[in-house]
């Protein structure tokens, strides 16, 4: 299906956001944003526009929520992924894999959750700290966006929440899977706007 197809096919419409979208930051954990981890990649450029996104959003008092990777010492639990993809291996509880990338200087107060799936919202406390947090929407970044990102987007689709992207804020290890991922999750379940686009937004909401 061509682009052209996708729009006479009315895919990719606007969800927009609302008066009090939670920032939940996917795994930029050093694992992830460090190189010289197995699961690493550059992403310093995601790095740097996601913690502008935080210096908004908190000079906003917008809830913000981080996520890692973090596997039990019995292994058990995300077992088969680990298999497939051996790189997660480094991620262990307690290992400075897992701990926030510190160039985003994660606050007391900014809760952290602790997932072994793919997806923010699989197994967590994530969707009752939402509502605790009175969220109306979702701003979403992190990596990857071919894995955890759009797995946790495709999600929050799923359990009602209008969900936006900004693309400078999410990265991938291979670009061809970064930018078919962004159009599939723009032609479906979010919006996948620029960081300046949504800086407009939350000026206006």
């Amino acid at each position: 299906m061509t682009v052209h197809a996708y729009d006479a096919a009315l895919f990719g419409g606007t969800v927009g956001i609302g008066a009090r979208p939670a920032v939940v930051v996917v795994d930029l954990v050093a694992g992830f944003t460090d190189p010289a981890y197995p699961p690493g990649a550059d992403l310093a450029g995601v790095v740097t526009a996601t913690r502008s996104l935080l210096d908004r959003a908190r000079a906003r008092r917008l809830p913000v929520v981080f996520t890692t990777v973090a596997f039990a010492p019995d292994g058990v639990e995300g077992r088969v992924w680990r298999q497939k993809m051996p790189a997660l291996d480094c991620l262990a509880e307690g290992s400075a894999a897992v701990e926030v990338d510190e160039r985003l200087a994660r606050r007391p107060d900014e809760p952290l959750v602790v997932k072994r799936t793919a997806s923010a919202f699989g197994g967590t406390g994530l969707p009752a700290l939402l509502v605790s947090l009175g969220a109306d929407s979702l701003i979403v970044a992190g990596a990857t966006t071919s894995g955890c990102v759009r797995a946790t987007v495709v999600d929050a689709c799923m359990a009602g929440y209008r969900t936006v992207v900004p693309r400078e804020c999410v990265g991938d290890r291979h670009a061809g899977a970064h930018e078919a991922n962004l159009f599939d999750l723009q032609a479906k379940y979010a919006d996948v706007v620029a960081l300046a686009d949504l800086f407009e937004r939350l000026e206006a909401a």
